[in-house]
């Protein structure tokens, strides 16, 4: 080798050690522990869990034979599925999985990506019921899940591909209404053919069973005007089930407006054995939010859910932390942001109504490190909040719906060591 080669490599060796030295090693980022709260266990009436605790229990025991159905009704933060998504993976892992749940009836905005199963449609139109304000009113026809698709094209379709395990009894059940009729197929093959006015019915909800998980399933109205409310998918066996139904934006007001006959047709045809209540973000934003009247509304929808749902047990999920941007001398590092003033006080109004009905509470500002908390998670190496100070990263929501189902399945065992 001559000296100018001889050279050349010398001098590369020596950038590859420059740069190997200049390397820093991966270090994993170790995620804060739940901060204290003021609820044993970050859940203050946790008794109130105990109908859904038995029957988690009789799932572990082989005694349950349905699924166990969780459902969450929120904003932003539920309809994202990432936090429930991590709640459902590890109640699934304990106790099986009984599939994905309720969904709506085809994307209801540009990005809708809900986890388990994979969503495309064509020739559908999605309404999505307005966001209810101050003094607004619901949308009639439109469910719980806020969302009323409708059939306007020839040849429209949807179809969904769930994923999970195989199975001996797989079940798509389909709210809906109008005179036209309903195609279900699955794998390629027609399972039925299903009309939501029989007997004189305005809406129903109908039901088809298969054996083992298809791959695909598609939906198509063959004739007739057609509205669908929701769709279900799940296994027919033991196991946990959790629904999101989120909407961006949503308060609790957006819950008061929905259409009283759907709602009760889908509560009694999804049977849940827990219903969460996720919201408050959103009122936390308004300013001069009036406290008296958002308890009457909490106590309302409270007293709703348990007539139209008796058998469900029912928690609500205190506001987490958030910041307005924009201020001067706030809590955050920069000393631009700080919490608006009535988001506490909604979550004032949330703890003292849960403990006034009897409701189970989860402290969920408590848990992700009260005030301020959403500053100081942004700011983390790996952020676990936004840039907003409002929403969570995908790490975030992971990490924050792990301590949510670690507090469940704590209260849980507590529960069964009590008995």
């Amino acid at each position: 080798m001559g000296r100018t080669a001889a050279a050349l490599v010398a001098g590369l060796w020596a950038l590859a050690g420059a740069a190997a030295a200049q390397e820093v090693p991966y270090v994993a980022s170790t995620l804060p522990p739940p901060a204290a709260s003021a609820c044993p266990g970050g859940i203050c009436q946790v008794e109130a869990l105990a109908d859904v605790f038995g029957a988690l229990a009789a799932t572990e025991a082989g005694r349950h034979a349905g699924p166990v159905h969780i459902l969450q009704i929120g904003d932003s933060h539920t309809a994202g599925d990432r936090i429930t998504g991590k709640v459902r993976a590890a109640l699934q892992v304990r106790f099986g999985d009984a599939g994905r749940g309720v969904l709506p009836p085809g994307a209801p905005y540009e990005g809708f990506a809900p986890y388990q199963v994979e969503m495309t449609g064509s020739g559908w139109r999605p309404v999505l019921a307005p966001l209810v304000g101050a003094n607004g009113f619901g949308v009639e026809g439109v469910g719980l899940t806020g969302v009323q698709t409708i059939a306007i094209e020839p040849g429209a379709e949807l179809r969904l591909r769930p994923e999970g395990r195989d199975a001996l009894a797989y079940m798509i059940s389909v709210c809906g209404e109008g005179p036209g009729r309903l195609r279900v197929e699955a794998d390629g093959e027609v399972w039925s053919e299903r009309v939501f006015d029989e007997h004189g019915a305005e809406r129903s909800c109908v039901y088809q069973m298969a054996n083992g998980r298809p791959d695909e399933i598609v939906l198509r109205p063959l004739d007739g005007a057609l509205k669908l409310h929701d769709v279900r998918l799940a296994y027919m066996s033991g196991g946990v089930t959790l629904s999101n139904l989120g909407i961006i934006g949503a308060t609790l007001r957006d819950l008061a407006a929905r259409d009283e006959a759907v709602a009760a047709l889908q509560l009694a045809n999804w049977r849940p054995s827990l219903i969460v209540l996720a919201f408050g973000t959103n009122e936390g934003f308004e300013d001069g939010l009036d406290a008296t009247a958002y308890e009457a509304l909490l106590r309302g929808q409270i007293a709703r859910l348990r007539r139209l749902a008796p058998a469900a047990s029912l928690m609500i999920l205190g506001a987490p932390d958030a910041l307005r941007s924009g201020v001067e001398g706030g809590c955050s590092a920069d000393g631009m942001r700080a919490p608006p003033p009535s988001l506490a006080v909604v979550r004032d109004v949330q703890r003292r109504v849960a403990a006034d009905t009897g409701v189970a509470f989860w402290d969920w500002h408590g848990r992700m490190g009260g005030d301020c908390s959403s500053d100081r998670l942004a700011l983390r190496p790996e952020s676990l909040m936004r840039g907003d100070r409002v929403h969570f990263t995908s790490a975030g929501a992971d990490w924050i719906g792990g301590i949510l189902a670690d507090d469940l399945l704590a209260a849980y065992e507590a529960w069964k060591a009590a008995r």
